[in-house]
């Protein structure tokens, strides 16, 4: 209260006593104990409304030391143990948060962490993980909007998580006590090889590889990548102590079909007490893509000699555009493409029956529809004489194998005879057919497959012209031949491979974490990356399962 306040209290003292003498006592002919009491509650009456204009202000000030939280950090970890580092000082945290002068100064805190961050813990040194970036977790939510320092009793060796090193705030200063072994080892190790698991022959497959330098100075190490005693890839990498870790990514030659081993190597002058970790092997699967394909047709059109350009785009692809009566041998072929096939093509048909080869259908204007219903179970054929131009409709629910839209809409129609096609099994339909941007419910390009069997079908003629708008558009073919490209491959491809392919250690370590990976591909063996995978494990002994 400030002492202008304090004076205008005694003053309104006064004046309230003035007042109430003057009303009750001044030339009062009788001063009884009525006027007494009177008086004095015309005092406080006065004086409380004097006190409420005042409205004086109290304060108390008390004062409290707040000490500096140290919270000092016990590594609760096994390899401290097994280092020798418990032996060391097992008593050096106790000297400290007993030590007076610190006492006096900071509030001390004792916590433990391994795989967890303890207040109190137990320190027995048997934890099975070291999880130091936990550690700056966990302070920045206990100490919020502080500045303190921190004692860290630990080796440093942290099995788990992202970089303590930058993990702690920026205003924080970390006291490390490192115990055990302190000596930097040098090493040079490879991390992790990323491929796919499959491969075409002649084509060129990606290698990921992340390596590791673990030193002071700067160093060039020589990377190589070598199948059998050939190295089919050299390359130098340099490391400083502020880059200890890249990745190198190769494109390589698929050369020779089967499974090919390949071996990745990192190197250098220096000596390594440990090696073992300089050399890491990885497999690819080289598929045969070399195919003969007939076109089988009787008429003339524009669409055989752009399909076959298309096709032949893949040099490891020959077609052979053959009459249906001429065809004999079927077994030397991939692939039959029927073109807009008719009653003259009844032989090659039979033939096949017995031969099973992988077929694909087009339909047009010259098409018999009768005759093609007789030698195909897939749909069944509503048709008229009348004329029809149809329009592609891209479905992204397609999953057979990977197709970008090309913008199929955009392109023109494709002629067929009007009417309805109803497939009889499950069709996997790539383009719908629509007319003037009206649905149709008929597919314009549409696959099957049963077991090994695969089939496919366009109904429609003239994609030739799609060929050459995509190359007004684009300045290039690329797009069309890549989309013939892939359901070509789709047909041609019989080999039964996994689709999933899941990758995990026969055996785990305690406390080390489970990682299992998986990649899944598609009927072209393309990794399917859009793909949803669910996983479940069986505990031998309860038979429990965790999805």
């Amino acid at each position: 209260m400030t002492t202008s306040t304090i004076l205008l209290l005694i003053l309104s003292v006064f004046i309230a006593t003035g007042l109430s003498y003057y009303q009750y006592f001044y030339k009062a002919k009788s001063k009884s104990k009525m006027y007494l009491l009177l008086a004095f509650l015309r005092f406080l009456s006065y004086f409380g409304i004097f006190l409420l204009l005042i409205n004086p202000i109290l304060s108390n000030k008390s004062l409290e030391i707040v000490k500096t939280p140290l919270p000092i950090i016990i590594d609760n970890s096994e390899s401290i143990k097994e280092l020798g580092g418990a032996q060391l000082n097992p008593n050096l945290h106790e000297e400290i948060i007993n030590n007076k002068k610190i006492k006096e100064q900071y509030d001390i805190q004792l916590y433990t962490f391994d795989k967890d961050f303890t207040h109190n813990g137990k320190i027995d040194f048997s934890g099975k993980q070291s999880l130091i970036d936990n550690v700056a977790k966990n302070l920045k939510q206990i100490y919020r909007n502080v500045n303190y320092p921190i004692l860290l009793f630990s080796d440093g060796n942290q099995t788990q998580g992202n970089d303590y090193a930058y993990s702690f705030s920026n205003n924080t200063k970390v006291y490390p006590i490192v115990i055990g072994d302190t000596t930097t080892v040098f090493d040079l190790k490879i991390n992790e090889i990323n491929a796919n698991k499959y491969t075409f022959l002649k084509n060129k497959f990606p290698v990921e590889v992340f390596v590791q330098y673990n030193g002071k100075q700067n160093l060039t190490a020589h990377f190589s990548i070598s199948k059998g005693n050939q190295a089919v890839f050299k390359r130098n990498i340099n490391f400083t102590p502020n880059q200890k870790v890249q990745s190198i990514s190769v494109l390589l030659d698929a050369t020779a079909i089967g499974v090919q081993k390949y071996t990745a190597t990192i190197i250098s002058s220096q000596s390594e007490k440990n090696k073992s970790n300089n050399t890491k092997n990885f497999v690819i699967e080289i598929i045969d893509q070399r195919t003969e394909i007939a076109l089988v047709t009787d008429i003339i059109h524009p669409d055989l000699s752009a399909l076959k350009r298309s096709i032949e785009v893949n040099e490891q692809r020959k077609v052979s555009i053959v009459n249906p009566k001429e065809i004999k041998e079927l077994s030397k072929y991939n692939l039959l493409i029927f073109y807009q096939p008719n009653i003259a093509f009844k032989p090659v048909f039979e033939a096949n029956k017995t031969a099973q080869i992988n077929s694909f259908i087009i339909t047009g204007t010259n098409t018999d529809f009768t005759f093609l219903s007789g030698y195909q179970n897939d749909f069944a054929f509503r048709i008229s004489p009348q004329k029809e131009d149809y329009f592609a409709s891209y479905s992204s629910d397609f999953n057979l194998f990977s197709q970008d839209d090309i913008g199929f809409e955009n392109f023109s129609s494709l002629e067929n005879k009007f009417g309805t096609i109803t497939p009889k099994e499950n069709a996997k339909t790539l383009l719908n057919a629509s007319i003037r941007n009206i649905p149709t419910g008929n597919p314009l390009l549409t696959f099957f497959e049963d077991g090994k069997k695969r089939r496919g079908y366009l109904f429609g003629e003239n994609i030739w012209k799609w060929r050459m708008e995509n190359h007004i558009k684009k300045k290039s073919f690329d797009d069309f031949d890549l989309f013939t490209d892939k359901w070509i491959q789709f047909l041609t491809t019989n080999n039964s491979k996994k689709s999933l392919e899941v990758d995990y250690k026969s055996f785990y370590n305690e406390g080390e974490t489970f990682e299992i990976t998986a990649q899944f591909f598609n009927k072209n063996f393309e990794l399917d990356e859009n793909a949803q995978l669910n996983i479940i494990l069986i505990n031998k002994e309860t038979k429990a399962k965790d999805i």
